[in-house]
């Protein structure tokens, strides 16, 4: 009962501490948005992966995977793990928009 969803966005050149906080903030984003649809004992297995490849410009890559406990055979874990995705992409975009309204040091 596992799902898997890769999205992908392209950004700007970014530091390596803007890179790692852009990563967390995704993975955050989509571990509260599960979290607040199911309960923690009824998740076997939770991955999330945030992580980004090149440099100019760079890609985001989230993906979610999900399989929930047997008694949660009714439960929508596809429609649960794009929601998912979506949230960590909405954060990273409101992260990045933040990023761009910061003057440069």
């Amino acid at each position: 009962m596992g799902e898997k969803f890769l999205e992908e966005i392209g950004i700007s050149e970014l530091t390596v501490e803007q890179l790692e906080k852009l990563c967390e903030v995704g993975e955050k984003a989509a571990r509260d948005h599960i979290l607040s649809k199911v309960s923690a004992r009824r998740i076997s297995t939770l991955d999330i992966t945030v992580d980004t490849e090149g440099s100019k410009p760079v890609t985001v890559n989230v993906e979610v995977e999900i399989t929930l406990s047997p008694l949660m055979k009714n439960f929508d874990v596809e429609k649960l793990t794009k929601e998912a995705t979506e949230k960590a992409l909405a954060a990273i975009n409101e992260y990045l928009r933040e990023q761009a309204c910061k003057p440069k040091r």
